[in-house]
């Protein structure tokens, strides 16, 4: 499978949300951090926040909650959406996310608010959409308002095969964004495949320089980046860095 690319077919086929859920998400404690700075520390907030390429993922969204009236939760794959509904349903038989809202919460300085947390969560996301970013509109048919941020984890590398894939997919997610809005990036660096459970999955490797040509590219600033090093075992996953990026569009009077 080395060097063979993996496309939607796969995912649809092979992509397992709990077995995505069981390796990655208690990766992720330093990513929670830096999405604290960002909203907490640095203010980026506004009315509308979409998440591009959410997986079955809530985790990502735990500290925007707290600074936008609308979440908007995508992703390519049914069985991934359909779990982010199981958890906005309290199904019995959802992830249990309650381990990583604890930690949140204890950054946000009360451990003890998971519930409420929660809850904020459960009322803020208001709709769970397909998307696809080789599109260049990646809801397609669904046409909607600019929004005031963006944010896309270990989604873009994934499913692009080559460079001017992936900077055309930068393109296309960066044009939902408004002017004057933010975009935040998690990349993996010099990836080439990743595993759940016993399937392997391909990533277009990317050196840093790329990501930020491409966002770049996309017409959009970059504020700052930060590495946050390798955060998953080499046994799933051959990603030597990663990369949190947060980018500005110029607002229209610029």
């Amino acid at each position: 499978m080395e060097g063979v690319f993996t496309g939607k077919e796969a995912y649809r086929q092979h992509f397992d949300p709990k077995g995505f859920f069981n390796v990655y998400p208690p990766l992720c404690a330093v990513i929670q951090e830096m999405f604290h700075k960002t909203f907490f520390v640095d203010g980026i907030r506004g009315d509308t926040l979409i998440d591009i390429g959410s997986g079955p993922s809530i985790y990502q969204l735990l500290s925007p909650c707290e600074f936008f009236r609308e979440i908007i939760a995508t992703d390519l794959l049914e069985q991934n959406r359909a779990e982010i509904q199981k958890w906005l349903k309290k199904d019995p038989e959802a992830l249990n996310w309650t381990p990583m809202v604890k930690y949140v919460c204890q950054l946000e300085g009360d451990r003890e608010k998971w519930k409420e947390k929660e809850e904020k969560l459960r009322r803020t996301i208001k709709q769970v959409l397909p998307c696809d970013v080789t599109l260049a509109n990646p809801l397609d048919p669904l046409v909607l308002q600019p929004v005031d941020c963006l944010i896309s984890s270990f989604c873009l590398d994934s499913v692009c095969k080559d460079l001017p894939a992936y900077c055309s997919a930068v393109k296309n997610v960066g044009s939902l964004v408004k002017p004057g809005g933010h975009l935040i990036f998690v990349v993996n660096v010099e990836i080439t495949y990743y595993m759940v459970g016993p399937h392997k999955f391909s990533c277009l490797c990317l050196t840093p320089e790329m990501i930020r040509d491409a966002v770049k590219g996309a017409g959009f600033e970059i504020l700052w980046s930060q590495s946050l090093g390798l955060l998953t075992p080499v046994s799933v996953c051959d990603a030597k860095d990663t990369i949190f990026l947060v980018a500005k569009k110029p607002s229209e009077t610029q």
